[in-house]
Order: C-alpha cells, then sequence, then structure tokens
C-alpha cells in the first residue's frame, strides 16, 4: 500500500486568515467538490510564496465564493495573497488518476488535469508523468 496523490486545487489564493478559530482551512465547496475532496478531509497545504508546508483539515465555505481561509493556528503560515496548493492522498494498492484544479486569481477554475500516478519515470507532460493530460 502506498499513499498516492489523489487530489489538489494548485496555486489558489488565500483570501482570509482567521486566528481566532478552531483550526482547519476553508474552502469554496465548488472547489473542494470539483476536484473530489470531501469536507472533513485530512489535506496538506502547501504556501507556494514562504515554503511552509502543513496538515490540516476542510470545512466547507460558500459554493461560488472562491474562499480559501486559513483558520486557527494555520493561519499563522500563512497571509492573505499568499497562493497554495492544496494536497489530497489515498492509500492504495495500485496506481491512480489524480484529479487537479488549476485556478486563477479568484479562485475560479481554469483548468482541469488529470496526473496519471504510476511507477513510471518522470519524462514530460505537467508534473513530469506521460500521459498527463488536461481534462477539458
Amino acid at each position: 500500500m502506498r499513499w498516492m496523490l489523489r487530489s489538489k486545487i494548485h496555486r489558489a489564493t488565500v483570501t482570509e486568515t482567521r486566528l481566532d478559530y478552531e483550526g482547519s482551512i476553508t474552502i469554496d465547496e465548488d472547489l473542494v467538490e470539483g476536484c473530489g475532496m470531501w469536507n472533513g478531509e485530512k489535506v496538506t497545504v502547501a504556501d507556494v510564496d514562504n515554503g511552509n508546508r502543513f496538515e490540516t483539515y476542510i470545512l466547507p465555505g460558500k459554493r461560488g465564493s472562491g474562499i480559501i481561509a486559513l483558520n486557527g493556528a494555520a493561519a499563522h503560515l500563512c497571509k492573505e495573497g499568499d497562493k497554495v496548493i492544496i494536497m489530497g492522498y489515498e492509500l492504495v494498492d495500485s496506481p491512480i488518476r489524480a484529479k487537479v484544479l488549476l485556478v486563477d486569481g479568484d479562485n475560479k477554475v481554469s483548468k482541469i488535469l488529470e496526473y496519471r500516478c504510476s511507477l513510471s519515470i518522470p519524462t514530460e507532460g505537467p508534473g513530469g508523468i506521460p500521459g498527463n493530460r488536461p481534462m477539458r
């Protein structure tokens, strides 16, 4: 069994940081559903601007709002306007395909990709793995 990337929201913009909150990341429900994540799911968040990387869980944000809010202790690790990558994983015993949402500055989906997670050697395409292709 291996932990494999299953879903990703790539380069979302942090819209809020809320220190006085009971922890987590609030994500627009359209994005959560669009990449196949679940509310309450454990995710890894990587801040592109400062290099911080941490784990938290998803809370649902207003559908269509574009909200990406870091809550509680995680609010210390990012600031409004930072670009983040939000990743969900799955424990599997065979290769899977990961659904990836590329978003614009308003956190609206600009492109959907599918990453083929396998034993192949990275050589080309987004993520460096042959066969990665846009879904639309």
